[in-house]
């Protein structure tokens, strides 16, 4: 009945912004001449679709993807990549039967190892395992292209906040649109994290809706034709228009502001303001929703690219609360230990000695997320040895699975 009560408000709030006016602007799927690719199902690990199964339709008969979907199942890394004691990269989209039954048993030990935790730290973990080696779909080699060089020359300290080292002192400039709880971006918010992976999608005629479950972002997806925007307006998850495309949703975000980042939580280098996103999303099993988002941006990377991932049901059902700003230690902390790092810096400096700054990831836990461990300290005898932490916040390791 909760969950009744909750799908009818939200599509009554859906109905009520269904009756604005907007501006209009050029509209269409192609941008700058780049179509992209079409639906990759990897939900059946590389075999065929069920024959038989037909995609529910709501009660105005437009394809039915309603339910609170998550990312938790898909623990492979975004970019194909070598496995441990330096194994080749996988050479196609699915694992060997060898490659799968590992994961499968290591999915298994996530399983009953998430269940008899004991703390006070939410770590969600994966119940199922699929084939799938990476999240690129295309390239085919399921390589995600680096940044142009004209693009890294924007870099700045901030892009990566809390999961670099600083130095941490203004919150406006010196941290991430994550770091201060306002959004992850449309990607951060999908890409699978340590926690938080809840999406929730309701309809309404005309509309649709997704909410994220971290930094609680919700994006009004319109697809009764009205135009975008118009091009003056910027928002951090940009404007989405969608059309129906037999069973899939087809949704093609523009109008972007360039402050956000393709990158685990929306972290990383910043992408363009001239940045387009095209989405598809298609229920092709009762409990498995595809979703797949093309990223536009030739003033950052040099062609596009495609991550296509299957949602499965969160546990639970529920998105849960997420109070970010009243559990944000991560800006208080950064901005104290650079404060007590200026200081020891003085004292250092007083005593006569002269040292290079220390960044807040050294020799500590690893805030932003360095996988739980501490970062060797610069010319450490660990850092010499190679030492280091795995992936940031739930991202793979540098060889292998994120459940790792």
């Amino acid at each position: 009945m909760r969950n009744l009560l909750t799908s009818v408000g939200c599509a009554a709030m859906l109905a009520v912004l269904g009756t604005l006016t907007l501006s209009s602007q050029t509209t269409g799927q192609d941008r700058g001449g780049v179509t992209a690719p079409p639906l990759v199902i990897t939900a059946f690990n590389g075999g065929p679709e069920p024959a038989g199964w037909t995609s529910p339709k709501t009660p105005w008969g437009e394809p039915d993807l309603q339910g609170v979907w998550s990312s938790d199942d898909a623990t492979f890394p975004v970019s194909r990549a070598g496995g441990r004691g330096g194994a080749p990269a996988p050479t196609g989209l699915y694992l060997s039967d060898e490659q799968w039954a590992a994961r499968q048993k290591q999915i298994q030990q996530g399983v009953a190892s998430g269940e008899s935790a004991v703390g006070a730290f939410r770590g969600d973990f994966a119940r199922r395992a699929f084939r799938q080696t990476s999240y690129i779909v295309d390239p085919p080699d399921g390589v995600q292209p680096q940044p142009l060089p004209a693009a890294r020359g924007r870099a700045q300290n901030g892009d990566r906040g809390t999961f670099g080292d600083g130095p941490f002192n203004t919150f406006a400039s010196d941290f991430t649109k994550y770091d201060r709880c306002i959004t992850r971006g449309i990607w951060g918010s999908v890409v699978r994290v340590i926690y938080g992976n809840g999406n929730r999608i309701v309809q309404a005629p005309g509309m649709v809706a997704i909410s994220y479950e971290m930094i609680h972002d919700t994006r009004v997806i319109y697809t009764d034709g009205r135009p975008h925007i118009g091009n003056g307006i910027r928002q951090y998850l940009g404007d989405s228009r969608g059309r129906w495309e037999g069973d899939t949703l087809v949704v093609e975000t523009t109008n972007l502001t360039g402050e956000t980042s393709i990158g685990a939580n929306g972290n990383g280098l910043r992408h363009s303001d001239k940045m387009t996103m095209v989405e598809r999303i298609r229920r092709v099993a009762d409990n498995i929703v595809q979703y797949q988002l093309t990223v536009i941006d030739p003033e950052t990377y040099p062609q596009p690219f495609t991550i296509s991932i299957p949602l499965t049901p969160l546990d639970g059902g529920t998105l849960l609360p997420y109070e970010c700003h009243e559990g944000n230690g991560a800006v208080k902390n950064a901005l104290t230990g650079e404060r007590a790092e200026e200081r020891a810096l003085a004292a250092d400096l007083a005593r006569g000695i002269i040292r290079p700054r220390r960044g807040v990831q050294d020799d500590g836990l690893g805030a932003g997320g360095f996988g739980g461990q501490a970062r060797p300290r610069r010319g450490s005898p660990q850092a010499a040895r190679g030492g280091g932490p795995g992936g940031r916040a739930g991202g793979p390791p540098p060889g292998g699975d994120q459940e790792r």
